[in-house]
């Protein structure tokens, strides 16, 4: 009682001078400091209730399948693995990694979710025979799996506004160690402290204060939070208050899960380029290529170490400087119990094993991206795709899309100085399905201006010829592949009075020859009479099937008097390379979003197909212009066992070289020339063709059939009287016809002599029927 009384006595001494300080300090809590801290409060639940971290959508590749007998080579293998962010670490034991032993391969895949539902983490072991994947087993009972998926490589990424690179995780799926020891690194009286710590404030100003200079932070996860979502990087006493109160706000309204799920989301570790790497999950793939479940201790470490400073402890940067920081940060996590004695010495003995390729690719390949953006455009506005949090997955072959880089690098370099003023475009397929698996649009492959692949219509020469012969066959009554073809000279009367004189290339003209070998030489004036005998509207309606436009019925139509993208040929040889289905091409397949549900399936439903037996014939021939033809470079090189079917082009002048030709699982088209429309000096055998044949030289793929296919038949033809002859008989050759289309009668060698006696044998000539006339230039 003594003591209150003197303590109110001592009060009424002191109120004097104490009364305006009071009343100044009541002014300033009611009148200042308590409205802005209502003000505060409500922007820190307003952004806190409301948080939602800007996630960028990804795009990825197709997913790598492996099986047995499929084609695959170890180094194809190898640059698939490498682009997508796998780590040849010795062992292949962790999620991302692989290990090679003579033939066989250990690969631990880190999973995925795609649109067709993707694929648990597994460990395989692939045994490789000769180009083909000899097994595919399951690395620890050694049961052998019928096909399995690696996850696909990030291709590209569109980032909004913010240009941050993240990925959402909630906590449950961080790894324990990750919390426990970022808690224990950086905060370790994190679950006790209401925002501030008073205690390792005073820590660390005694231990900046013994040093001379700043050695230790006293901040907590709360206010490096906080200063990451509300406050600006300025170092002054304002933002330090506002740190304060909105480190308390914070820590009175909600959880510490919650707190903390929000700093693993959004801490900053890192930078490249235009793009902030912050997250846990985003560095762990950034730096190591992985998923963050999938990290070991030293990892983590690495990781943790770096909240301190993302651009010191750089490990691409500054090796050196990150290696001491994860050590340290090691025995940090020994000493508090986080990791044993044998850990913390296996982890401080381990290479940073850092990722030469950080996976934050902005776009990789922008001529195919390009094609992607064209086709998802209808479901999903420029808006929607930065902004959606979604996984794209397209088609892309990374090894076709970079062995067809390669392929147009090497045949440019082939050319020497010659290639300096060309350009170049290349599209390839899946034969079968009508993927892209790549698009090349500049011999520059990183170039992001014009896209000659979509956007450069130049004249298709000769190979239009196909489609010509293609449209005759399908009147198998009238011709067949030793149907004889007249390649007699032409001359028409333009509309201007001059006149029209196509000439072959030789500038010779062969006579009478049958189809098969017209189209394998290429030769002009044989399509032409060819054509005009089957009539230009017939074509001209065929060519219009396929959505082109400016399709014009004259007579230089038949040699190449036709402008298209290097896409769109791809799109009329995809119907003779899918056996007569006319398969749009696709680059999408489907596209995720951020919780794995699939939003959106491109898919293609094939039809029963068309004009097949004409189709199955043409590609036949086609076949003959690899053995035989202008493009017999491919039957005497070591890729003769593709049995290719193909067709080179030429335009008028030499100014555009090309090549379309297809294997039994992929279908390639090149383009070179020069945009400034000059001559190249280059025939489609010269330019295009080297770097097909460079392409296929490195990717693995079927060969294509020899056999004739449903619905035909071989038979030995007398090409002279056009009937069946047998095998041993002068000028017989074996040919593929449409069954039941021939006679059943055999005509002997010696009843074929019997009227080579009396001149008989030899069908007429093909008449001259005029026609409009063209004026356009020749093609061949």
């Amino acid at each position: 009682m003594d003591f209150l009384n003197r303590l109110r006595s001592l009060a009424r001494r002191c109120w004097p001078w104490l009364r305006i300080p009071f009343w100044i300090g009541m002014g300033l809590l009611f009148g200042f400091v308590l409205p802005y801290t209502l003000v505060l409060n409500k922007r820190v639940q307003d952004r806190f209730n409301d948080l939602v971290f800007a996630v960028p959508t990804r795009v990825y590749a197709r997913p790598l399948s492996l099986a047995a007998d499929m084609p695959m080579t170890p180094a194809a293998l190898e640059l698939e693995l490498t682009f997508a962010g796998y780590s040849n670490d010795g062992h292949g034991q962790v999620a991302g990694s692989w290990v090679k032993q003579g033939t066989r391969y250990t690969i631990t895949s880190r999973g995925y979710a795609g649109p067709d539902g993707g694929e648990l983490p597994k460990r395989i072991r692939v045994t490789f025979g000769k180009g083909t994947v000899q097994s595919v087993q399951d690395a620890a009972s050694s049961k052998k799996i019928p096909l399995a998926h690696l996850d696909p490589a990030r291709i590209a990424t569109l980032y909004g506004a913010t240009q941050e690179e993240r990925r959402f995780v909630h906590l449950a799926d961080v790894p324990p160690l990750l919390l426990s020891g970022l808690q224990a690194v950086e905060d370790r009286d994190f679950k006790h402290h209401i925002g501030i710590d008073f205690s390792a404030i005073a820590r660390a100003a005694f231990a900046n204060l013994r040093a001379g200079h700043t050695v230790q932070g006293g901040s907590t996860l709360t206010q490096q939070l906080v200063r990451n979502l509300f406050l600006s990087r300025d170092q002054n006493f304002t933002r330090k208050i506002n740190e304060a109160l909105m480190s308390l706000l914070l820590e009175a309204h909600y959880s510490k899960g919650r707190i903390l799920e929000a700093y693993v989301n959004d801490v900053f570790l890192g930078q490249q380029g235009d793009q902030a790497v912050h997250g846990f999950a985003a560095a762990s793939e950034f730096y190591f290529g992985r998923r963050l479940e999938d990290l070991r201790p030293q990892e983590i470490a690495l990781l943790v170490g770096m909240v301190k400073g993302p651009s010191y402890y750089d490990p691409r940067r500054s090796p050196e400087r990150a290696l001491v920081r994860r050590n340290l940060v090691l025995q940090e996590f020994a000493s508090t119990g986080l990791l044993t004695a044998a850990q913390l010495n296996a982890g401080q003995a381990a290479p940073l094993d850092i990722v030469s390729n950080g996976q934050l690719p902005h776009n990789r390949f922008p001529a195919f991206m390009q094609l992607v953006r064209t086709q998802i455009i209808a479901d999903f506005d420029e808006q929607a795709l930065r902004d959606g949090n979604l996984s794209i997955f397209t088609t892309l072959d990374p090894a076709a899309q970079l062995y067809a880089e390669q392929a147009i690098t090497s045949a440019m370099k082939s050319l020497g100085k010659r290639a300096d003023p060309l350009q170049a475009a290349a599209v390839v397929t899946n034969a079968q399905t009508g993927s892209v698996l790549a698009v090349v649009g500049s011999k520059d492959p990183g170039d992001q201006g014009f896209n000659r692949a979509l956007d450069a219509r130049r004249p298709i020469g000769s190979t239009i010829k196909p489609f010509v012969y293609l449209v005759a066959l399908t009147q198998p009554d009238r011709w067949n592949l030793a149907s004889m073809l007249d390649d007699s000279p032409i001359s028409m009367r333009q509309p201007d009075g001059s006149m029209w004189t196509p000439q072959n290339d030789d500038k010779q003209s062969h006579g009478q020859l049958p189809m098969v070998d017209a189209l394998a030489h290429s030769w002009n004036l044989a399509t032409i009479h060819l054509g005009l005998a089957v009539g230009l509207p017939r074509i001209q309606s065929f060519l219009q099937s396929f959505g082109l436009t400016d399709v014009h019925p004259s007579p230089s139509l038949l040699i190449g008097a036709l402008d298209l993208a290097p896409l769109q040929l791809a799109q009329l040889y995809q119907y003779l390379a899918a056996d007569g289905h006319a398969l749009p091409l696709v680059a999408v397949s489907g596209v995720v979003d951020g919780s794995g549900r699939t939003i959106k399936r491109y898919q293609v439903q094939g039809g029963s197909g068309e004009y097949q037996e004409a189709v199955r014939l043409t590609t036949w021939a086609m076949q003959q212009v690899a053995e035989y033809g202008t493009a017999s470079s491919i039957g005497n090189s070591g890729l003769a066992w593709l049995h290719a079917a193909g067709k080179t082009g030429t335009s008028n002048d030499t100014r555009d070289s090309w090549f379309a030709g297809f294997t039994g699982e992929h279908l390639a088209v090149f383009w070179m020339g020069r945009d400034d429309n000059k001559s190249t000096g280059l025939f489609g055998a010269t330019g295009a063709l080297r770097a097909w044949r460079d392409l296929f030289a490195k990717l693995p793929t079927q060969p294509l059939s020899t056999a004739p296919g449903d619905g035909l038949e071989m038979a030995w033809i007398n090409p002279a009287s056009g009937k069946r002859t047998e095998a041993q008989c002068a000028g017989a050759r074996q040919f593929p016809v449409v069954a039941g289309s021939l006679s059943a009668d055999t005509e002997g060698c010696f009843w074929q002599g019997v009227q080579s006696l009396f001149g008989g044998g030899n069908p007429p000539t093909a008449s001259s029927v005029p026609l409009p006339a063209t004026g356009a230039p020749i093609r061949n």
